[in-house]
């Protein structure tokens, strides 16, 4: 209990200023007309672009389009922290008044309409990433990725949501509330970058950037149905994006874009790769440009459906095996082969993160309430030796799960030198797991790997509370270092989705226990109540190998063909769930 009654106060005083700053910063927004606004929000980024270069659009009409549905998607979902409406009106304005003088564009992202996560510091705002703490400390410069999108010309119009302690895929805290999925409302828009997720999802914004230390672009990718890219560290500056734990480096967290098509992706992609811009020309990342790749005509795929962990549900088998079918049909090649060891992967982030019994990620809580999305992923530092040691016993010798008891065994303080095990058995599984999946042995020779992004769609709200080790499937590519890509391929159908005696039978089974919140009783995974909920399916590639990933996600966004997503899909009316209780 935070001792000091005053800072409860202050705490809540800030809540109340906060989120009254932000209300009275959307009123800016235009009201929404659909007659007016839905040409600006069906286009990608390079419509958006050419359309101004051709002087039949204005940034500031398309920026117009972009405030009014972000407005509406923060009513939805509670999607934004910070917001710049007025600041983006003025550099509209700006943008025109140099085209309309010049003809000349001021770069590839000329009048897009850009989001980031609330890490990322924009000059002159907080960066609070929900933390009442760290309030009214605006940042004194731009986020080396904001500077390097604003010399391209977008324009940035807000800052996105994300978890407590950003340790969790539900974004959820005291300061900014909670977000909800766009499809949704009884569902997560996913963490850590959910806030983007939701807002990219209902086209409030063009493109966005998250970033990725465990999953974080990733999940909210594949729960809200948009494209997102995780690249691998050293691709991409980092340089003033906040944290909560500064000096982890033992998995590194990576920044990427995450958007509404494939093309928009890689057009970021394309300016972040390798720019050292904002002040960081001699630090950070490697000096290494995007460069082009040349695909073959037929590429071979590797694909699987279970991660050992927890066995995949039928709408993420279902995803993950119409796309190997639609790429077969393209005339590429598909093969299924085992994954990595996943479980080692776990372990390993399990034992790293919890090294210090996660004293780092949690001494900014102050006076605000930890959020129930903590509580099972740092329950093992706080539970003694012995109950730790006897839970364990139970679980491996009674129940039978020895899966989640390795996991509980991992959670705890420890020592600088039990530490360094930890680290040195990871640089060993990556290295390991790059020569098992990269094999250029003819029996292999794998040009990207296929997998669920999770084991089921987006969680019930309150749902990571208990499975937090659902995000296994995402984070041993962190592990590894892997570029990896998301792409939605399909909605939950209540029918085809069911649980069923086949799937039941059918091997890949993992934790017991966890399997048991998620398909037992009143478990998570409810195709009725998910019924439309998007779903997607993650795309691997070699380290180093960024551009090629984003190739390949070209080549399986067109076999997939026309499904229902991308710019302009959604609208207020398209929810599929209830209302979620008062954010």
């Amino acid at each position: 209990m935070w001792p000091f009654t005053g800072s409860k106060t202050t705490s809540r005083e800030t809540i109340r200023s906060k989120r009254a700053h932000r209300d009275d910063a959307l009123k800016h927004a235009p009201a929404f007309s659909a007659e007016e606004h839905q040409k600006y929000l069906n286009a990608t980024a390079t419509q958006i672009v050419d359309n101004i270069q051709a002087k039949t659009w204005t940034a500031s009409a398309v920026l117009g389009a972009y405030l009014a549905r972000a407005a509406q998607a923060q009513q939805v979902t509670n999607c934004l922290t910070e917001v710049f409406f007025e600041d983006a009106k003025e550099y509209a304005r700006k943008l025109d008044a140099e085209f309309a003088e010049t003809g000349i564009l001021k770069g590839p992202l000329h009048g897009v309409p850009i989001s980031v996560k609330d890490q990322l510091n924009v000059k002159g705002y907080d960066s609070t990433i929900g933390y009442t703490q760290w309030a009214n400390k605006p940042a004194e410069s731009d986020a080396a990725i904001v500077a390097t999108l604003r010399a391209a010309g977008a324009i940035i119009i807000a800052k996105t949501n994300i978890p407590q302690t950003l340790l969790a895929f539900e974004s959820s805290n005291p300061l900014w509330g909670r977000t909800l999925n766009p499809w949704s409302t009884a569902h997560t828009a996913g963490g850590s970058s959910g806030g983007e997720g939701a807002l990219l999802a209902a086209d409030g914004a063009v493109l966005g950037v998250g970033t990725d230390v465990g999953g974080s672009i990733r999940i909210p990718a594949g729960y809200c149905g948009i494209y997102g890219f995780k690249p691998g560290s050293g691709r991409v500056s980092f340089a003033g994006v906040v944290g909560p734990n500064p000096g982890f480096e033992a998995v590194l967290p990576v920044a990427g874009p995450m958007g509404r098509s494939v093309a928009d992706v890689e057009r970021m992609t394309r300016l972040l790769l390798g720019e050292r811009s904002g002040g960081q020309e001699h630090y950070d990342p490697a000096p290494v440009p995007y460069r082009d790749v040349t695909l073959p005509g037929k590429l071979r795929f590797g694909y699987y459906l279970n991660d050992g962990v927890v066995k995949a549900s039928p709408a993420c088998h279902r995803a993950v095996l119409e796309t190997v079918e639609a790429l077969r049909k393209a005339g590429h090649e598909c093969v299924e082969i085992d994954p990595p060891d996943v479980t080692e992967a776990l372990r390993l982030f399990t034992g790293i993160t919890s090294a210090d019994g996660y004293e780092n990620l949690t001494r900014h809580l102050g006076p605000d309430k930890r959020e129930s999305a903590l509580f099972l992923v740092t329950l093992g530092p706080r539970l003694p030796g012995f109950v730790r040691a006897f839970a364990n016993w139970i679980i491996r010798d009674f129940i039978g799960d020895t899966k989640f008891a390795l996991l509980l065994a991992q959670s705890h303080k420890t020592s600088v030198r039990q530490y360094h095990n930890y680290v040195a058995d990871k640089l060993r599984f990556e290295r390991q797991t790059r020569a098992t999946l990269w094999d250029t042995s003819p029996n292999l020779a794998l040009d990207a790997v296929i997998a669920p992004v999770q084991a089921i769609p987006a969680l019930p709200h309150g749902g990571c509370d208990r499975l937090a080790p659902l995000a296994c499937s995402t984070l041993v590519y962190n592990v590894v270092n892997s570029p990896v890509g998301v792409i939605p391929v399909t909605r939950v159908d209540s029918t085809r989705d069911a649980v069923s005696d086949t799937w039941r039978n059918a091997p890949g089974n993992g934790s017991k226990l966890l399997e048991k919140e998620i398909y037992g009783p009143k478990g998570a995974y409810d195709p009725s109540a998910m019924a439309g909920l998007p779903v997607g399916v993650q795309i691997i590639g070699q380290p180093w190998g960024e551009e090629k990933v984003l190739a390949t996600m070209h080549v399986v966004d067109a076999a997939l063909g026309p499904r229902g997503f991308g710019p302009g899909s959604w609208a207020p009316s398209k929810q599929v769930g209830g209302a979620y209780e008062k954010v």
